[in-house]
Formats: C-alpha cells, structure tokens, sequence
C-alpha cells in the first residue's frame, strides 16, 4: 500500500532527470520500451560556461547501458507511468490524499502508520513502514531517529522561461557575475534554476524583479527579452538545498530510504535515482522475507549497510562541488575561466569518468531474478574509488583554481 498525501502527482519543480541506472532498472523491469513511449528529451552529455569558456563536463554516451543518455522528463509523469504499470497486481494500492501524520508503536516495534484523509483520520497497520516522504520527513521525526546535517552554501530558485529553436540542446550551466544559472530543456520551455548564496532570497527581491531579469539575461544573453516572462516573484519558487543523513536509517519495523534517509543536494541530479538505487536494494533485500511476515531489525540494518557507501561518496562529491559555487559567490563582474581549469577540461577521459559517477553512480542495483543487462559486470569497490577519486581530485582542483 503506497499513500500519497495529495490528489494527484503533479508538483511542480521536482527532480526530473532520469539517469542511465534507472532506465537500466525499468529495462530489467521489462518497462524500459513503455517508458521510452512517453514524451521525454534525451541528453547524451552536460556542458557548461564559465565566463567566456565553454567545455564538456560529462558524457554519458559511452556507459555500458542500454541507454546512453539521460531522460529528462517531468516527475508527475513518471510517477503516473508507475504506478500505472503497478496496478497490474492485484495487492497493489495507491491511496491518494492519504497524509502519513504519525507512526502506530506496539511496544518497541512499529506496527503502522496514522494518516489523514478527507473522510477522516485513518489507522493502517502493516508489517514494514518505509518513509520514503522526502527531506522534510514526518515519518522521521515521530521515529525520533537524528539527524546529520552538513552545511550548504547554497539556495536554488527554480522558474520558466519559454524555449526557442536554436536554445542550447543539452542542460547548460552558465557561470558568470558571481551565480550559476541551469537551464534543463523540458522540449517548449526552460526548467531554470538559479544559484544563490544560502538565505540571500530576500536580498535578491529587495534588489527588485527587473535587477534579476537583468541578471538572468547578462549571464546567458541568447534569452533576450523572455526573460520579462518572469512578471511576479509567485513565479519564482525557492528550494532550501539540504545535505543530510541520518545515524540510523531503521527501528524494528520502519525503514527510512531515499531522501527521508539522505536528503541530497540539486547537484548533479541524482536525488531521485538514488533513491531509486535505494528502493531496489530494499526490495533485493526484504522481499521474500516480507512474504511470511514481519522483517527482522537486522535484515533493515543491512539495508542500509548496502545503501550507505554511496550515499557517502555522492553526498561528499557534492559537498565539494558546493566549495567551488562558493568560490564563484565571491566574484561580481564577469568572470574569466582560469588556465587552470582549461587545462583540467582537456584531460583525456574525465568527461566520461564524471559521466560515469553521475550516470551510473556509485554501487549501481539491479533488479534480483531480473533478465541481465548489458552492464553485469561486477561493480568492485575499487573501481568506484577510482572513478570517485579522479572526480573528487577534479573538483578539488577546481576549487584551487578558481580561488587563483
């Protein structure tokens, strides 16, 4: 039983990008051909512009995947093709407006949840509770599980702009005048996000709305006058970027996952497919033990023992990219990409490393009993150190050259 606190999936300015490892697992799934019907882009590789220097920073078109591109498609979409296809089981239930308020405990275990619905308080008891209810969990809270967070420096406001022949193909990040402006293709129109300093939001509305069209269309002239779209600050929406996790993702009889585990960062793009990673394991792991009833605590501890090793790495690749946006925070005229940083731009094969890391990730899962697919070799600890490594040193260097 899934429950949904709203009526429908559509929510806006969600992470939208579908990696290589998930549509891997939608192709184990047997979905990939059904997926690939519905209206989506498709983008092989990520370029950005610091300042005047334009340069690949992935390619995801060497992944040994069936599919070497990233889809971008709208999350509302994807969750409709889901639970869709879902519905094909006959225990399947998806309860819309059902709003998980608080967890039910029978002595040390978790035995359900509370949820509001429009006909009134309900109570639903269940073997295994997974909160998988985001980074503003209540489901974490009521467990009284704690909390690590660890400092970002950043906020993202997220709008549209319309999209026109000719606009850049691929998701562009543009670096200039001390902010970074994403702009994800979404086929009419520009997913954007802007990068600002963490609680600056009111500043930049202090400044006016004018300040910022200003702003937007200096750091990527080729919106011309779209950017008078943006007419009132409703338009625009902030997200509050958290890096988090917690100690201990599980109690007997509730497992956390996803963000409701590790709230990640925008970078990247990976939220979403990670916790899709996460979903995969959980089931890899519990399934068959769910079908003769209640799971051992030691069988959900061992979910996170698989699931924590990656959350770590991306979450301190991360972290390190966030040090060199901070570095960009402290320049307001145009900026000039150092020698540096061209130099690392032209290192053979770190286009596909990064394209690696982020396209596939680190300990990539894969459907149990599943049909094989065409990347079954075995992902070593070692290969993802190395992989990690190389992009840890890149954006370490990075960071040096920027503060030169």
């Amino acid at each position: 039983m899934v429950l949904e606190k709203h009526a429908d999936f559509f929510r806006d300015f969600r992470g939208d990008t579908v990696h290589p490892s998930t549509l891997e697992v939608l192709y184990e799934l047997g979905l990939l051909e059904d997926f690939l019907k519905t209206p989506h882009q498709q983008i092989s590789s990520v370029g950005i512009r610091i300042g005047d220097f334009a340069f690949q920073v992935a390619d995801v078109g060497h992944l040994p995947t069936h599919c070497k591109f990233v889809a971008l498609m709208p999350q509302w979409d994807f969750l409709n093709f889901l639970s869709d296809h879902a519905r094909r089981f006959p225990s399947f239930q998806l309860r819309m407006e059902f709003e998980a308020v608080d967890l039910i405990r029978a002595g040390q275990t978790i035995a359900g949840v509370r949820a509001q619905t429009p006909e009134g308080p309900v109570e639903i008891l269940a073997d295994l509770v997974v909160a998988c209810d985001g980074r503003h969990s209540t489901m974490r809270p009521a467990a009284g599980l704690q909390v690590r967070e660890f400092g970002v420096p950043i906020d993202v406001l997220w709008f549209r702009i319309s999209r026109q022949a000719g606009d850049p193909e691929q998701v562009l990040g543009n670096v200039n005048y001390g902010r970074v402006l994403i702009l994800i293709n979404r086929g009419d129109y520009f997913q954007a996000g802007f990068i600002i300093p963490k609680g600056s939001f009111e500043a930049v509305k202090q400044n006016g709305l004018k300040a910022f069209q200003d702003l937007i269309w200096r750091i990527a002239p080729y919106l011309g006058d779209r950017v008078n779209e943006l007419r009132e600050w409703d338009q625009i929406k902030l997200l509050t970027v958290q890096i988090n996790r917690l100690g201990k993702w599980h109690l007997p009889g509730l497992l956390c996952i996803g963000d409701a585990a590790h709230a990640m960062s925008p970078a990247g793009g990976v939220g979403i497919n990670l916790a899709i990673q996460d979903a995969v394991a959980t089931a890899n792991i519990l399934a068959e033990s769910l079908r003769n009833g209640p799971v051992t605590e030691a069988l959900l501890a061992r979910v996170q023992r698989r699931r924590e090793f990656p959350t770590r790495v991306t979450q301190a690749l991360q972290v390190n990219a966030h040090k060199a946006l901070d570095q960009v925070f402290q320049t307001s005229g145009p900026l000039k990409a150092p020698w540096q940083l061209k130099v690392l731009a032209q290192v053979p094969g770190l286009q596909r490393v990064m394209g690696h890391v982020v396209g596939v990730g680190i300990r990539p899962e894969h459907i149990a009993g599943a049909r094989k697919g065409a990347w079954d070799q075995p992902w070593s600890l070692k290969k993802a150190a190395v992989h990690a490594g190389a992009l840890l040193g890149a954006a370490v260097a990075t960071v040096r050259a920027l503060r030169s």
